[in-house]
């Protein structure tokens, strides 16, 4: 697969187009979503992947009344190492899976994620790609090709960014941008803010854009809709 620069005007139009199909789209019960939940594991990350392990449960607790999650957690660190798990659906096996794993220094892998979730959905289809880090420190036109790709077929990034690191900022936003997916800043102390974001990105990949809406009663699911209707 070859670098270059994407149409952005002509990923935009696909991606809008996308997401409208999605909102008309019924919500009905016995769903089943997947959903990449892809975590910096850097050294810098250890205080937020605790809190990550604790909250991750409740991902799955929101979609208990419409259907289920399986999910696939994919992590980088170290000196290029990146890897993914096999596909879980309950969070148990989620936990145990997050909690066996330490940080360690290392550069930042975000297009190997987005190049590892494409793929993914190419053998079937993925609902949603969470991305949680505090740093970018590659390529952004490289990276944006991906995301780009990503947007064309369907698969929103949900980038989580810990800290206000502008470059990361950056990054995060044009990746969610081109995906029509959400960028959405937090600290180590919005565990609660946290939890219910990735509660309603956990209702998006199940039902799409109309479980969030039918489910609206918390901050994060409103934050995440405007975050995506902008």
């Amino acid at each position: 697969m070859s670098d270059k620069n994407i149409d952005k005007p002509r990923a935009r139009q696909s991606v809008g187009a996308f997401l409208k199909a999605a909102r008309s789209v019924p919500v009905r019960a016995g769903l089943r979503g997947r959903l990449v939940f892809a975590m910096d594991a850097t050294a810098s990350r250890q205080p937020s992947w605790d809190m990550a392990c604790h909250l991750q449960a409740d991902m799955f607790k929101a979609v208990a009344g419409i259907g289920g999650l399986s999910v696939q957690l994919v992590f980088f660190r170290g000196f290029g190492e990146c890897r993914a798990s096999d596909w879980v659906a309950d969070a148990s096996r989620l936990g145990q899976k997050m909690t066996a794993i330490r940080c360690l220094g290392g550069q930042t892998q975000i297009g190997a994620v987005l190049r590892h979730a494409l793929a993914e959905n190419k053998r079937h289809k993925i609902n949603a790609l969470v991305l949680v880090g505090d740093a970018f420190e590659e390529n952004p036109d490289q990276v944006a090709h991906h995301a780009g790709q990503l947007g064309l077929v369907g698969v929103p990034v949900f980038a989580f960014q810990e800290g206000d690191d502008p470059v990361a900022a950056r990054a995060f936003h044009q990746f969610a941008e081109l995906t029509r997916g959400a960028h959405l800043p937090f600290d180590p102390k919005s565990a609660s803010v946290l939890k219910e974001l990735l509660g309603a990105v956990a209702q998006f990949a199940v039902g799409g854009v109309p479980a969030v809406k039918a489910r609206a009663e918390t901050a994060g699911a409103r934050l995440l809709l405007t975050k995506m209707e902008r």
